[in-house]
């Protein structure tokens, strides 16, 4: 390991920038030994699956060309060897015969029969490519020898020399074993053993095993339940999987390559066992990306402590919280004060932070949209500040009373708020949300975990550093934790009985994704699909402030306009085209619905629903406001929509039926945001039908508790107890 990483592989070195940090060694990999499966090699007949085979000399040229050393060790002889005897027995039988076949062939003579014809399709495929190969067999006999293995190293480091590719098989046709499918009592004992043996006899720097899966799943892989192991921890996963049935057509099977895999890594050889099915998987792996299974010697160091980093982090934050919540509500108040002056005493060296991550952005061409929702503005800051000071002056959600009652003489029952617990708030591009979402935290006395887009990175560091560097050491630093790892996010998503919800800010992609890995709550929304609709009465001069309000202020936010709904009497009217007009003034695309209008020049095929830029609009004509209603419902994402109407009769069907988390007459989609509606902050707006709905401000954050005050009562079977169930006043 670590000879370097070599000049003709530049492409794979940018790819690292976006490798898994566990497969960062790849970068180092010169020699790779990638071991071939019967049932990537053959198909379920036994012929030879030329189209898996062309793919894999494609790699494995290319590979050739940047300059790594690639050594194969391939599978298939005695299947194709069947296959090809069963055939000429066929055509060579009686009708006799025929009408009673036998099939069974010795395996040793299909080995021999195979082997010819497995390498001479290698070596026409590579000459196709003007790479040369080289056939080695060798048995378990061969390693007896102590001067074999200089031998073979010998042989094999001249061919890689002259950039020959080595195709190693088990010479089944000679192999002395007794059992050559079962027995595994010998220095190897089929080609995944052997590909184990050689990768450290060779010293290669990486094993790759393709196989027709895509590699070590938790149970068998048609189990809906299995789910893949990306890293092999033997401590971890080895008592926990159960392997499925072999392949068909070879005489290994999965539970064969976890060993050699081990084996291998323990040696020091690092191995992935990835699809051979798959065009390119050898390259991807070459990339550092996170697929198949990884078998590293460290690996279970890095689990532990990635385990113990997850956990210990939450834990953290949940043990603060609870200190947290001890502290009176001055107390608690004076916190959000502090960071408030805090954040104003370091605007110049946040603004240097961002600066920096909005430079790089505009670099690595990311979206203009993107670089939008990063970029904090002149007076960000301040407003930030403000913000803060805002939810700091609020009355103390804590203990705050709901309801009591009397259930009966002397016994009062009494619902009141409390935190949630621990938070983890996953955003992405946006730094100010950092700071919103921990002075909401702070409020309600909950624990926090922040992960935030890596494109903001310096951003989110800088406004932690500030954030915890105030919160005293009487509820600790650890309260809000900042996770920088995206791969980090998986174990702290397995974390059920510490973490107690997830609110994801970001793609519909990532919303979706979080929800499908969790057992722990989320909230949040997965599109912002926001309407607008004018209605045939409606004020066309303040339809036209509302609309450009609601696409132009800040299209990259999730409550602008993204569909703009028109009563069809309006259509071609001068008040439309002069809207119109104006969008397209601002830089607005505008895509036509099914009705024809002469500004409506960009052709539309999906004509509801589009995931173009920000600065898209669809606008579509509906026949009246129930139309409206059940487009909204149909296509909309249930977020923010809106009706432009002097009609009360209409406003009120359309604020009654659409059924969306926020619902506004006569005012811009922009105005849902916590802030704007008096709740100092959000944490992001939910499209949830339970707990909390649209922007999610202290409360969201909170949940309630049952608090009982007796004086010696007992059930005893409900005889002595004469319930009242009495309204008592709040104190």
């Amino acid at each position: 390991m670590g000879r370097g990483g070599i000049g003709g592989a530049a492409a794979m070195a940018m790819a690292m920038e976006t490798a898994d940090p566990a497969r960062a060694f790849v970068k180092d990999v010169k020699r790779i030994i990638i071991k071939v499966g019967t049932a990537v090699v053959t198909g379920m007949n036994g012929r030879l699956a030329m189209g898996r085979l062309g793919s894999l000399c494609e790699q494995v040229k290319q590979l050739n060309f940047q300059g790594y050393e690639v050594i194969l060790v391939t599978s298939g002889a005695v299947g194709v060897g069947r296959q090809r005897l069963q055939y000429r027995k066929l055509i060579h039988s009686s009708f006799a015969d025929l009408q009673n076949p036998q099939m069974n062939f010795d395996g040793k003579a299909c080995a021999a029969v195979g082997q010819s014809v497995l390498m001479a399709i290698y070596d026409t495929l590579f000459s196709q490519l003007d790479v040369t190969s080289s056939q080695l067999l060798v048995t378990d006999r061969d390693f007896k020898d102590p001067s074999f293995g200089d031998q073979l190293r010998e042989t094999v480091f001249s061919l890689l020399d002259l950039k020959v590719v080595p195709l190693f098989n088990e010479n089944d046709a000679i192999s002395t074993r007794r059992q050559p499918y079962e027995d595994s009592s010998g220095i190897f004992w089929d080609n995944d053993s052997l590909a184990a043996l050689l990768a450290a006899e060779l010293n290669a720097d990486l094993l790759i095993m393709l196989s027709d899966v895509e590699g070590l799943y938790s149970g068998p892989p048609s189990d809906p339940q299995s789910k893949i192991i990306h890293t092999y921890v033997n401590e971890k996963h080895g008592k926990l999987i159960s392997f499925g049935e072999k392949s068909s057509v070879g005489r290994g099977g999965m539970q064969a390559k976890v060993t050699a895999a081990a084996n291998a890594a323990s040696k020091g050889v690092p191995v992935v066992i990835a699809s051979g099915f798959a065009t390119d998987s050898i390259i991807t792996v070459l990339k550092g990306e996170k697929i198949g299974t990884l078998f590293h010697n460290e690996a279970n160091l890095w689990a532990c402590s990635k385990e113990a980093t997850a956990r210990e982090m939450s834990v953290a934050a949940r043990d603060c919280s609870r200190r947290l919540q001890k502290l009176s509500s001055e107390e608690r108040k004076q916190i959000l004060l502090d960071i408030a002056d805090a954040l104003e005493a370091n605007e110049d060296a946040i603004m240097s932070e961002n600066d920096a991550d909005v430079e790089a952005a505009q670099v690595a061409g990311y979206e203009k949209s993107l670089v939008a929702r990063m970029t904090l503005k002149p007076g960000k800051i301040t407003n930030l500040a403000r913000s803060i000071r805002k939810t700091a002056d609020m009355e103390d959600p804590i203990s705050h009373t709901l309801k009591r009652t009397e259930v009966a003489k002397d016994l009062v029952f009494e619902k009141a708020y409390c935190p949630l617990g621990v938070l983890l708030i996953i955003f992405e591009s946006r730094p100010d949300a950092l700071v919103q979402i921990a002075s909401l935290a702070i409020r309600s006395g909950n624990g926090l975990l922040l992960k935030g887009g890596k494109e903001v990175m310096r951003s989110n560091a800088i406004l932690h550093k500030v954030i915890t560097g105030v919160i005293p050491d009487t509820v600790g630093k650890k309260l809000i934790g900042l996770v920088t790892s995206k791969e980090e996010i998986a174990d702290l998503l397995a974390l059920d009985d510490v973490i107690d919800l997830v609110i994801p800010r970001g793609s519909k992609s990532l919303v979706s994704q979080i929800k499908a890995t969790t057992k722990i709550p989320v909230l949040g929304h997965a599109d912002g699909i926001c309407h607008v609709y004018i209605d045939k009465s409606a004020d066309m001069d303040m339809a036209k402030r509302i609309v450009l309000d609601a696409k132009i202020d800040y299209p990259a936010a999730c409550n602008a306009m993204e569909t703009l709904l028109v009563h069809k009497d309006l259509n071609k009217s001068e008040g439309l085209d002069d809207l119109l007009v104006e969008l397209e003034k601002e830089g607005v695309v505008i895509y036509g619905g099914p009705v024809a209008h002469d500004k409506l020049k960009v052709p539309k095929v999906d004509s509801f629903r589009h995931e173009y830029s920000s600065m898209a609009c669809t606008v579509e004509f509906v026949d009246d406001v129930q139309s409206a209603i059940d487009h909204i419902n149909r296509y909309g994402s249930a977020h923010t929509d809106c009706i432009i109407t002097t009609d009360r009769s209409a406003a009120e069907a359309f604020l009654q039926q659409v059924d969306s988390a926020a619902v506004f007459h006569n005012a811009s989609t922009r105005f849902c945001d916590g802030t704007r509606f008096g709740l100092g902050a959000e944490v992001g707006i939910s499209t949830e039908r339970i707990h909390a709905r649209g922007p999610v401000g202290v409360d969201g954050l909170l949940t309630t508790r049952c608090i009982l005050r007796g004086s010696g009562q007992v059930v005893n079977g409900d005889k002595g107890v004469v319930y009242t169930h009495k309204d008592l006043p709040l104190q």
